[in-house]
Protein backbone atom coordinates (compact mmCIF):
# COMPACT_ATOMS: atom_id res chain seq x y z
CA UNK A 1 0.00 0.00 0.00
CA UNK A 2 1.54 3.32 -0.82
CA UNK A 3 2.32 6.27 1.64
CA UNK A 4 1.96 9.55 1.38
CA UNK A 5 3.19 12.60 3.66
CA UNK A 6 2.56 16.18 4.02
CA UNK A 7 5.44 18.78 4.44
CA UNK A 8 4.63 22.15 5.51
CA UNK A 9 6.07 25.86 4.83
CA UNK A 10 4.74 29.20 6.24
CA UNK A 11 7.43 30.93 5.30
CA UNK A 12 9.47 30.98 7.93
CA UNK A 13 10.00 27.49 8.81
CA UNK A 14 9.75 24.09 6.45
CA UNK A 15 8.21 21.38 8.48
CA UNK A 16 8.89 17.61 6.82
CA UNK A 17 6.73 15.00 7.79
CA UNK A 18 7.72 12.47 9.65
CA UNK A 19 5.13 9.40 8.75
CA UNK A 20 3.47 9.46 11.72
CA UNK A 21 0.32 10.18 10.34
CA UNK A 22 -1.09 7.83 7.75
CA UNK A 23 -2.27 8.81 4.71
CA UNK A 24 -2.80 5.58 1.99
CA UNK A 25 -4.47 7.64 -0.72
CA UNK A 26 -3.88 10.48 -2.88
CA UNK A 27 -6.94 11.62 -1.97
CA UNK A 28 -7.08 10.98 1.15
CA UNK A 29 -2.89 13.04 1.38
CA UNK A 30 -4.70 15.71 -0.87
CA UNK A 31 -7.50 16.53 1.59
CA UNK A 32 -4.87 16.54 4.62
CA UNK A 33 -3.01 19.18 3.11
CA UNK A 34 -6.10 21.41 2.34
CA UNK A 35 -7.22 21.03 5.51
CA UNK A 36 -3.44 22.31 7.24
CA UNK A 37 -3.46 25.58 5.66
CA UNK A 38 -6.78 26.95 7.51
CA UNK A 39 -4.63 25.69 10.84
CA UNK A 40 -1.04 27.31 9.99
CA UNK A 41 -2.79 30.88 9.60
CA UNK A 42 -4.24 30.58 13.00
CA UNK A 43 -1.37 29.07 14.14
CA UNK A 44 1.31 31.63 12.69
CA UNK A 45 -1.23 35.21 12.63
CA UNK A 46 -1.29 37.96 13.74
CA UNK A 47 2.62 38.00 13.31
CA UNK A 48 2.39 39.99 10.04
CA UNK A 49 -0.08 41.17 7.23
CA UNK A 50 1.66 38.97 4.27
CA UNK A 51 2.25 35.42 4.74
CA UNK A 52 2.00 32.56 2.48
CA UNK A 53 1.41 29.08 2.99
CA UNK A 54 2.04 25.54 1.64
CA UNK A 55 1.41 21.99 2.20
CA UNK A 56 2.93 19.85 -0.28
CA UNK A 57 2.16 16.06 -0.60
CA UNK A 58 5.14 14.10 -1.34
CA UNK A 59 4.91 9.84 -1.86
CA UNK A 60 6.39 6.96 -0.59
CA UNK A 61 9.56 7.95 -2.91
CA UNK A 62 9.62 11.40 -1.81
CA UNK A 63 8.11 12.63 -5.33
CA UNK A 64 6.26 15.75 -4.76
CA UNK A 65 2.45 14.92 -6.02
CA UNK A 66 0.09 17.86 -4.64
CA UNK A 67 1.12 21.01 -3.52
CA UNK A 68 -1.80 23.80 -1.90
CA UNK A 69 -0.93 27.06 -1.37
CA UNK A 70 -3.03 30.01 0.91
CA UNK A 71 -1.29 33.68 0.57
CA UNK A 72 -2.80 35.88 3.98
CA UNK A 73 -2.74 39.80 3.19
CA UNK A 74 -3.91 42.29 5.34
CA UNK A 75 -4.30 45.97 4.70
CA UNK A 76 -4.95 48.72 6.95
CA UNK A 77 -7.39 50.54 5.64
CA UNK A 78 -7.03 53.35 9.00
CA UNK A 79 -3.99 54.31 10.96
CA UNK A 80 -3.60 51.25 13.26
CA UNK A 81 -4.37 51.28 16.54
CA UNK A 82 -1.30 51.74 18.86
CA UNK A 83 -0.65 47.78 20.68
Amino acid sequence: MPRYYIDTDDDDLLVESDGSEMLTSPAEARRAALDALPDMARDKMPDGDHRTFRATVRDEHGREVYTATMTLVGTWKITPPAS
